[in-house]
């Protein structure tokens, strides 16, 4: 695609990443084929390639309209696109710079704005988050069906940490919304990790990773929050931690780009770099000590567990490009996982989409719940907090983290 980008990016970093994204693209639509927004709406500026000309014309100087943005904003940015697109298309890292651009030139409705800054505001901070979590659960079954959709109910209580320290040590992200939304997850990954002699560390200070300000085009915040976790990681690596473990694969897309998004800071480029090469979704460390973990399972442990249907997130599978892997893992595992229609669409959480574009969310939320409950499995199985609080909102049989369900084999 020839491109020719106005004065006010093209010499910038942003500019210079963008204008060779564009160049990349040579409009062959594949995208369009897996893009859930262009399954449902059929229009082809709700489709990657609309929404690269719509960028394109943006970023060469073109007026930004309130059109242009709702395209943008109806993308669910899970990046599917780029799974199909034979080109290489870094169709997700465009799109952060194109919301980031028009959202400096098409001001919002008050209303949207506070919303969009209560979400920044809350999400990340855990105290705030908790206690309006907590109070929503406590009125949902009072509210009415459209409010008590987009409230999950409460979750499991956590078993406890282990308490081993061992030699081998991992540091772990907390996350900003998980430790409320689902505390079973990050001690259910401590205790399976120490059953193998490793030790997962809790990082003191470390929270949100930057996601949610990132995708609402708050990008210098987002930055900020990247910053936090680096300097709470670093003396851990220091010390000799071998990963940051991520139990929640919405982030680990994140974290692996904190090297690419810190690249011009000087003080912080070289550790970003150094954070995103050790960062690991939890799969990678589980398949890597695979034969220790089965050694500990016993024939009872499938004897007494159902029929399992994995939601693969879509930062998963087109995020991390590990389309597959966790399944296969699952099956070598000795987890009976039913076929999944669809399995490569998205099931309309995207982080905070569920909430800006709830229409489209809860259509692809019930696509997805239609798909994963086809062959009638006992529970639902996912590798994103956003995905498992989402589904758990439409479906009455449990929804979990595979960490979760694998720590409860052990245990059999």
């Amino acid at each position: 695609m020839q491109t020719n980008l106005a004065d006010f990016i093209k010499d910038t970093p942003q500019g210079r990443e963008a204008d060779a994204i564009l160049r990349k693209c040579v409009h062959c639509g594949f995208c369009t084929a897996t893009c859930p927004t262009y399954q449902l709406l059929g229009d082809e500026l709700d489709g990657p390639r609309g929404r690269i000309y719509l960028m394109k014309q943006v970023l060469e100087g073109a007026p930004a309209t309130a059109k242009t943005r709702l395209h943008l904003d109806r993308c669910l940015s899970c990046r599917s696109c780029e799974t199909t697109c034979p080109s290489g298309v870094n169709y997700g890292r465009l799109l952060d710079i194109g919301r980031h651009v028009v959202e400096e030139r098409v001001s919002r409705g008050m209303l949207e704005s506070l919303t969009r800054r209560a979400l920044r505001a809350v999400i990340p901070n855990p105290a705030l988050f908790r206690p309006l979590l907590r109070l929503g659960q406590l009125a949902r079954p009072l509210l009415p069906a459209a409010l008590k959709r987009k409230v999950p109910p409460a979750a499991e209580a956590a078993k406890p940490w282990p308490q081993g320290n061992h030699a081998r040590r991992m540091l772990v992200l907390e996350g900003c919304a998980q430790p409320s939304l689902s505390p079973a997850t990050n001690a259910a990954a401590a205790r399976v990790l120490d059953r193998i002699g490793i030790t997962l560390v809790r990082a003191a200070g470390a929270g949100c990773c930057g996601a949610v300000s990132l995708h609402l085009s708050a990008q210098d915040e987002a930055l900020g929050y990247m910053r936090r976790n680096i300097d709470a990681w670093w003396p851990h690596i220091e010390q000799g931690a071998e990963a940051i473990v991520m139990t929640a694969s919405g982030c680990a897309t994140v974290v692996a780009d904190y090297g690419h998004l810190l690249a011009h800071d000087p003080a912080y480029a070289g550790k970003a770099a150094r954070v995103s090469a050790l960062m690991k979704d939890i799969s990678e460390i589980i398949a890597e000590e695979k034969a220790k973990l089965k050694s500990l399972l016993t024939p009872l442990s499938s004897l007494l567990t159902g029929r399992v249907a994995f939601q693969a997130p879509c930062s998963l599978q087109h995020g991390l490009k590990m389309k597959g892997k966790v399944e296969a893992l699952l099956i070598d595992l000795g987890f009976n996982l039913v076929p999944v229609p669809d399995a490569h669409l998205c099931c309309g959480s995207a982080g905070t989409y569920s909430i800006l574009q709830p229409e489209l969310s809860q259509r692809l939320l019930a696509n997805k719940i239609r798909a994963l409950t086809a062959e009638a499995p006992s529970e639902i199985l996912t590798a994103n907090i956003g995905c498992q609080s989402h589904l758990q909102t439409a479906t009455g049989l449990p929804v979990r983290h595979w960490i979760e369900g694998l720590d409860r084999r052990l245990t059999l």
